[in-house]
């Protein structure tokens, strides 16, 4: 359904999601990528050499859109851009706190929409990218978008309002674990492991944890008595505490209205 694609920011998450289907295999039609940085720019036609680099109005005029900017330049680029749009494109933001209604109003009426919440896994093909669709897009259309981001990784349909929690559960999720999971994999070999079983090892246990406390019938309580060493069991509320103040804080932001 979709013969052209158009990025409108040449960021993080455009590139992750390139890098996403390059590594799933997926022959993308022609993609045209738009940046106010023309370092952005250069950067992502390096890596993916085969963009074209384009205006915001030429991006927009793709059959589909894809505008990765943030909440602050939203506004002005949607205005600049309505009139650029193909009757029958489909227009997907992946910005957070502008809902369906308010992109409708910013595009002029333009109703063939969609907001998505990428996750910076998908840059292995493997993310978690919920996904929210307006009244005025037509189940072909839905159908042929979630066909194109599947192999991104999961892609849950999900009301629009949930989005900016979704934000902070899924999207942000990773940055607050990775640096833990990374001093475990330095530790593991500054304590005599190789790099190959230091990375093995960590991976292994924490997918057989998170899986344990997630995917079993087992309550938390009692998943987090099955080790009967817990050398950081002083600092727990400290850290939980420490997560819940700041990720409610994010969710408040996000969700202002």
């Amino acid at each position: 359904m979709f013969d052209s694609i158009g990025f409108i920011g040449a960021g993080r998450v455009t590139s992750i999601m390139l890098a996403g289907w390059l590594r799933a295999g997926v022959a993308l039609p022609r993609v045209r990528v738009a940046d106010v940085s023309v370092e952005a720019l250069d950067r992502l036609k390096e890596e993916f050499p085969w963009i074209e680099p384009a205006t915001s109005e030429e991006a927009a005029a793709q059959s589909l859109v894809f505008v990765a900017l943030h909440p602050p330049v939203l506004a002005e680029t949607l205005a600049r851009i309505a009139p650029c749009l193909r009757p029958d494109a489909v227009l997907v933001s992946l910005a957070p706190r502008l809902r369906l209604p308010g992109l409708q109003q910013q595009l002029g009426g333009f109703a063939r929409l969609a907001r998505m919440n990428p996750n910076a896994t998908s840059v292995i093909a493997s993310g978690y990218n919920p996904i929210a669709f307006s009244d005025g897009l037509a189940e072909e259309a839905r159908k042929a978008l979630l066909a194109l981001v599947q192999p991104l990784g999961h892609t849950p349909v999900v009301p629009d309002e949930q989005i900016e929690t979704y934000a902070v559960v899924s999207a942000m999720a990773p940055t607050y674990f990775w640096f833990q999971f990374d001093t475990l994999r330095q530790l593991a070999l500054e304590f005599g492991l190789s790099e190959e079983m230091s990375r093995q090892t960590v991976r292994e246990v924490l997918h057989g944890a998170v899986d344990t406390l997630l995917a079993s019938d087992l309550p938390a309580e009692r998943v987090m008595d099955l080790v009967p060493v817990r050398p950081l069991a002083e600092e727990e509320e400290k850290i939980r505490a420490l997560l819940c103040e700041r990720i409610r804080a994010i969710h408040a932001k996000l969700n202002a209205r």
